[in-house]
Parts: C-alpha cells; structure tokens; sequence
C-alpha cells in the first residue's frame, strides 16, 4: 500500500529481465522483495545496485500502464516506498494497481496552481469520477476538481509544490498517464451491490435496519 506522496524522481530503462530505475537513494535503504511505487505501479525490487534498483513486469502491467513508453525512451518517473503502519496517511490508500491510461486533454497554468485535464476513455470506471473523489495519477494523491461528460473527463487542481517535486513538470498533451480510482469506492460499490443470479450473494444478509435490530444493533 503507498499513500500518493511522491518522495523522489527517478528514471525508468529497458533491460532483458523488465526495468532498471534509478534515483531511490533519497528513501534508501531498500532491500530484495520490497515494493515500490514506480509512476502509480506497484513493482518489486528483484536487483540492487547503488541508488537503482531492477523489477520484473508482467504482460498484465505493460498492458495497463504507462512503463513499457517510457523505459523506452529513460523517462521520470516518480517514485514512493511502501507504506509503514507507523506513517502518516497525508494521501488517501493506494494499492499501486492501476486501473487505466488516460490522456492529458490540457494544462493550464494558473496564478496559484495548474489546472489538469484528464480524459478516460474506459466507461467502466467512469461511475469513480465525481467532484473531490480521490484518484491517483501517475502516483500522486490528487482531487478530482470537475468533471466532465458523465465522467469521461475530470480536471485536478495542483499546487506548486507537488507540480514541482513530481513529474507533472514534464506532461505534455496527449501524453498517456497512469489512473488508479480510489480503492475504498470500489470495495464499498461490490459490497453493497446485490447480485440475486448469485449464490454467494444469496447466502449474505441484505444489511437493513431489520436486520441490524435482528443482531442485537439497537
């Protein structure tokens, strides 16, 4: 689990068994098997060198996220060690499992703050999208600010600060990003969403004040 707050910018490479990133000596030390987050993904360090670090990728990751164009060309990415229990939860959770690309519409540079534009074309998740839901962006905690054609558009208000200590900087339009919705919606919606085709669901009580009184919540 990490919590959205970006500790440092790095780089992301090829090499034959998945990536190389470098730029992790600002939260050294890491150690084999840890997790990271790498631009919202969640990768595991399988090599160690100096302040870099190697991860294997699946297929499954290649194909939902942003890696695979920029280790081609040594990208920024921006980097967060896994969460401790002991931390401060500054962000909101996320799980480092991304959800979807989505594509930089604009970038508006405003007196105190830039003005991001995301589009999604995945209508799935668009039901997510709503004023001042938490989402990740390439790994960054943000708020969706507004948004935009039932969902298929959201803008995200950043203040200096994270504009200049991640790789928002570097977005260009058009460019593809990494979204993660907020987990804790996903969990609530599959919770409270009763399925009668389905036996697992059939065997679940249906949490009503009927029910609450039933076991004792009075």
């Amino acid at each position: 689990m990490f919590t959205g707050l970006i500790q440092a910018i790095g780089t992301i490479k090829k090499n034959n068994f998945g990536v190389v990133v470098d730029g992790c000596r600002p939260f050294s030390p890491l150690k084999l098997g840890d997790s990271i987050s790498v631009d919202g993904v969640c990768l595991t360090v399988s090599e160690l060198m100096n302040d870099s670090f190697t991860a294997n990728i699946s297929e499954e990751t290649l194909k939902r996220t942003n890696l695979a164009e920029k280790a081609q060309k040594n990208g920024y990415v921006n980097l967060e060690p896994a969460l401790r229990l002991s931390d401060r939860l500054g962000g909101h959770i996320v799980s480092g499992h991304i959800d979807g690309l989505g594509e930089v519409v604009s970038i508006e540079n405003l007196k105190n703050s830039w003005n991001l534009r995301v589009s999604w074309d995945d209508l799935n998740f668009r039901r997510y999208m709503c004023d001042k839901a938490s989402i990740s962006l390439n790994g960054i905690s943000l708020t969706i600010a507004e948004t935009y054609f039932d969902g298929c558009e959201f803008s995200v208000a950043v203040i200096p600060h994270t504009w200049s200590n991640t790789c928002l900087k570097f977005l260009t339009s058009g460019e593809k990003i990494n979204l993660e919705v907020d987990l804790m919606a996903k969990y609530a919606e599959k919770l409270l969403k009763v399925n009668n085709n389905d036996p697992i669901f059939k065997q679940s009580p249906v949490i009503s004040s009927k029910w609450l009184n039933e076991q004792g919540w009075n």
